[in-house]
């Protein structure tokens, strides 16, 4: 059955991209774009996953300001569900060439959408010296200064070069990565220590299991962002945008075979679990009373979801505080943390302008201080761009930080901060998102077969085989 499935779904994806090929629409990418916008009257939509009640009001704002300065460029913006009902529209639209202008976006949704040649590289408008002239008649140059280039996080800009064929394609919006929550209270009360390496954390499950016989010392909610992870602190391969002895997937191989392997055998002992064989994100176990059974000490999530690590108060006290660091380690040295959240890209258009108006959008929304402070504020997300610490009042965002409900996005975002230089992206290409959930649906039955394994490394080189060839299909 599993591989009947695997066959209408190779089947609907090759329709797709079939369709996505022959999309008739004009490319600008053949036209020359090295004009500038010429104060015509253009709308532009964007889509995005923003909710109207926190995150919508700041982009509105942001517009608003925006068109004080290109009042002719009207923008319409759409909340188009979660990061796939993007990917999903956009990918039906340009089969009729109706994509939007903007669009929140994830590398694998752009090489998908790069089937078609549908999204504008951005080299020549971020090099581009050619003026641009405002409504209060001050003037910009069309692309990006050097100091905005060096302003962006590295790690996070660099995704938009994630491709394989050296062009830029996207830029860095708003970001999150994963780190480590820990319960403060109970590793003070416990004389414990804050592990940075995979090998301490090891430890410190044996001892916390010692201590707290019916607990899980640690919850890891993405299994797939665990493996890959791995890879990316091993250096082993993953995969590779352009294919190497014809493939792209790479991680059948036996440093990522170690290493499921160990956390395997630590899932068979108790020590871990995840949201996927735990059925539900390991906050919850997290927030459990003391003494529950499955109560975690421990939980890897995503740094933007950290009010939902912190328990609520009972009987107006906080039964734990929470405190946040990166998550460990091979080589603290040489650390690598992976980076997530929403990117932009531009589609091709017909009109020229819109492109140009769209460029002169993105440009302005990930470049501008206020912009990028407040969204971070309001959505839990970190900035792209480094000088926010410029800005008063996201100083005092970060210095309501603590290990409570109230600062706890604050003191997720200032570990964050911290990590800039840690920061890494996979190869994108059509076909890695396949790679990105088989290594996580590996990792799960790994973790669920190897207590009854007979031969455990034999079962685990099965999984990885069995992986690969859906990954080929």
């Amino acid at each position: 059955m599993k591989r009947i499935l695997s066959i209408i779904l190779a089947v609907a994806m090759c329709m797709s991209v079939l369709l996505l090929a022959g999309c008739g629409r004009k490319k600008i990418a053949d036209a020359d774009l090295s004009g500038a916008y010429d104060g015509s009257e253009v709308t532009i939509t964007f889509y995005h996953t923003m909710s109207a009640t926190n995150l919508q009001p700041v982009l509105g704002d942001a517009i608003a300001r925006f068109n004080e300065l290109y009042p002719k460029i009207t923008v319409e913006h759409k909340q188009v569900g979660d990061y796939d009902a993007v990917r999903n529209q956009i990918k039906t639209e340009l089969t009729v060439g109706g994509q939007p202008n903007i669009a929140y976006c994830y590398p694998d949704h752009v090489a998908l959408y790069n089937v078609a040649k549908a999204v504008v590289p951005l080299d020549d408008l971020m090099a581009s010296t050619v003026e641009v002239t405002r409504a209060d008649g001050t003037k910009e140059i069309m692309g990006l200064t050097e100091e905005q280039i060096g302003n962006y996080i590295e790690g996070f800009f660099n995704e938009g070069r994630a491709f394989g064929d050296g062009k830029m394609y996207t830029l860095p919006f708003s970001k999150s990565t994963e780190v480590l929550y820990y319960n403060k209270t109970f590793f003070e009360a416990n004389n414990l220590s804050v592990p940075t390496t995979w090998d301490e954390m090891e430890a410190l499950c044996e001892t916390i299991k010692g201590i707290a016989p019916n607990s899980t010392p640690l919850g890891y909610d993405s299994e797939n962002n665990w493996f890959i992870t791995m890879c990316e602190q091993y250096g082993s391969p993953y995969t590779s945008a352009t294919k190497v002895d014809g493939t792209n997937y790479l991680f059948d191989n036996e440093t990522n075979h170690a290493f499921v392997e160990k956390f395997a055998s630590w899932y068979a002992k108790g020590w871990v679990t995840t949201k996927e064989l735990s059925g539900g994100y390991t906050s919850d176990a997290f927030k459990k009373a003391e003494g529950e059974l499955g109560k975690s000490y421990m939980s890897i999530g995503s740094s933007a979801g950290a009010v939902h690590q912190a328990p609520d108060q009972v009987n107006g006290e906080y039964p734990f505080e929470v405190g946040i660091v990166p998550i460990p380690q091979v080589d603290p040295a040489n650390p690598k943390v992976i980076s997530q959240g929403p990117s932009v890209c531009i589609f091709q258009q017909e009109n020229p302008q819109e492109v140009y108006a769209s460029w002169l959008l993105v440009k302005f929304l990930t470049t501008d201080v206020e912009f990028q402070a407040s969204f971070s504020e309001a959505s839990g997300y970190v900035p792209a761009i480094k000088n926010v610490n410029d800005d008063e009042i996201y100083k005092e965002f970060l210095d309501s930080a603590d290990g409570f409900k109230t600062g706890i996005a604050a003191y997720s975002a200032k570990v964050c901060l911290e990590q800039e230089k840690a920061y890494y992206v996979s190869p994108a290409f059509n076909g890695s998102s396949t790679a990105r959930d088989e290594v996580g649906l590996l990792m799960q039955s790994c973790f669920s077969n190897y207590e009854n394994a007979a031969d455990k490394m034999a079962m685990i080189k099965e999984k990885f085989a069995a992986a690969i060839e859906e990954c080929e299909y």
